[in-house]
């Protein structure tokens, strides 16, 4: 898989300060990393920029070595990116076997017609069982959970190298989220996928990452193990909230 390296990135819009002032961070190949801080910390932003869908004044953003900063989103997502933003994107018009054949396009260097497609998909009806029973329901039709386990299997079925998500427990009940979380660390240790996860959900993001960052005001104020950060009372309580 791939390692995600971010160079001295500012980013901003129009002519106000800066939201992400200098950030420096490394996502190693086939960690989760757990991207947490407060609201207005630059969580969406630094996401958002890495995708090419937000205004960067200086730095680059590296995959494996190789510049993405000048490329466009799309070229960004067939080098191997994916983003699972928040508000559970799907395309509510079609069914949920038709959004996840719709996301085997994007299939990086691999094969995505005929028995290669239906593979993936079958794969993620395995990984998540209520889309399964759902596979003709109209994206509309979806609970709040579904939707957000259709999101993230149409990330996962494009079998990308690195997935950035943004807050995928919003909103939904316990028991979801910790499937989705759980979903996420099972492909992580299965794939060696590389996992940038956006969360207010401190304790479940923890849990299953390898790494926790803190951002505050747009700059990286730590950056430690998963666990030695949960256990961390003073930091928790400076930037956490808990």
């Amino acid at each position: 898989m791939s390692t995600l390296t971010i160079e001295k990135l500012t980013v901003g819009y129009g002519d106000g300060a800066p939201v992400l002032d200098g950030l420096e961070l490394e996502v190693p190949d086939g960690a989760v990393v757990a991207l947490l801080g407060a609201n207005g910390a630059g969580k969406t932003t630094l996401l958002r920029s890495l995708m090419g869908l937000a205004p960067v004044r200086d730095g680059r953003v590296l995959l494996d070595g190789t510049d993405l900063t000048a490329l466009s989103t799309e070229d960004r997502v067939r080098r191997g990116l994916a983003l699972v933003p928040e508000g559970r994107s799907v395309v509510v018009e079609l069914t949920v076997a038709e959004n996840l054949r719709l996301g085997t396009c994007w299939k990086k260097g691999r094969k995505n017609k005929g028995p290669a497609r239906e593979a993936a998909v079958g794969q993620m009806y395995e990984l998540f069982e209520p889309l399964a029973r759902r596979r003709d329901a109209a994206g509309h039709t979806l609970s709040g959970g579904e939707r957000q386990m259709l999101a993230l299997a149409r990330a996962l079925v494009g079998e990308p190298d690195v997935l950035l998500l943004d807050e995928p427990s919003l909103g939904l009940a316990p028991l979801v989220v910790a499937q989705l979380l759980g979903v996420l660390r099972d492909q992580a240790a299965a794939t060696g996928l590389t996992v940038l996860l956006a969360e207010q959900n401190v304790t479940g993001a923890l849990s299953v990452a390898d790494r926790g960052v803190v951002l505050s005001l747009g700059e990286v104020v730590a950056d430690r193990p998963a666990a030695e950060l949960a256990a961390d009372p003073a930091l928790r309580h400076a930037y956490l909230g808990f």
